[in-house]
């Protein structure tokens, strides 16, 4: 793996010496855009519209538009000093329980290693979060972008989430559409919970692929081999939906598979809900 960063975790007056990876790949296909009368692949080039010349990175600084075609402007330098402080810390503010962080605040994961000597320190704070089953939040600068994180243990390894900030997270308020009232069909409900309950299991990652890049590449791989590509056009859908009969057709599908619910693995008990603890807004 590759190092993409090098620092410390620091909780209280103790310092974690860690390395930073990316804990996921980006399995996107990678396309070019190609000049259809050529077949060359396009270039993107750094101009400046005003002197109509090609700028190179030296003859390149940042600048805030405060307002229109108004900038103040930075040297890399300038930028550099507001967090020399923070880039190479993780800083351990709070512990706290990982159900607590709703899933929308979470961006990306990396893997943490120890770094040098801090084996020990490394172990100590990883078998201590085991044990009390919490985890870390904390803050971080990666390139130059603060964000929170949360420190947490998988396996025998430390890992770090980034998380956005709270201003960072729009409100639902601004979605348009949304009902004031939630108003349902009795039977319906009862339906779509019976179908629910029909289609829970236990997660299992690794059945779940990328449909659209396996059928991509396979279609990659005939255009390479000269094959003649036909694509079948889509079937037009329908907006008008009867909501009983689509429900009622769903759970004869999942009656009917051939992974039915007698197949599935036992379904693990439930745990008894925690009483929810009073929040402070």
């Amino acid at each position: 793996m590759h190092t993409v960063w090098k620092g410390a975790i620091s909780f209280g007056l103790v310092h974690v010496p860690v390395k930073m990876f990316s804990a996921t790949e980006d399995k996107d296909i990678s396309m070019r855009l190609i000049h259809r009368a050529c077949g060359g692949p396009i270039a993107y080039v750094r101009q400046c519209p005003t002197c109509k010349v090609d700028v190179q990175w030296d003859d390149i600084m940042k600048g805030y538009e405060y307002d229109k075609g108004r900038f103040v402007l930075f040297e890399k330098e300038e930028l550099d000093q507001l967090s020399s402080d923070a880039t190479k810390t993780i800083q351990i503010i709070d512990f706290v329980d990982l159900e607590e962080i709703d899933p929308i605040y979470f961006q990306k994961t990396y893997y943490l290693s120890p770094d040098q000597a801090g084996s020990n320190a490394y172990q100590l704070l990883l078998e201590a979060m085991r044990q009390s089953g919490r985890i870390g939040i904390a803050k971080i600068s990666i390139r130059s972008k603060s964000s929170l994180a949360a420190i947490r243990v998988i396996n025998n390894c430390l890992a770090m989430e980034t998380i956005f900030y709270p201003d960072e997270i729009r409100p639902i308020t601004q979605v348009p559409g949304l009902p004031e009232i939630v108003k349902v069909n009795d039977k319906e409900l009862q339906m779509a919970s019976m179908l629910i309950e029909q289609l829970s299991t236990p997660f299992e990652p690794e059945k779940y692929t990328d449909d659209y890049r396996t059928r991509l590449m396979d279609l990659i791989g005939k255009k390479i081999a000269g094959e003649d590509v036909h694509i079948a056009p889509a079937q037009q859908q329908t907006n008008v939906i009867d909501l009983m009969a689509a429900l009622q057709a769903s759970l004869e599908a999942v009656k009917t598979a051939p992974d039915t619910a007698a197949d599935k693995p036992a379904k693990p008990k439930r745990k008894a809900k925690p009483k929810e603890k009073e929040t402070v807004s």
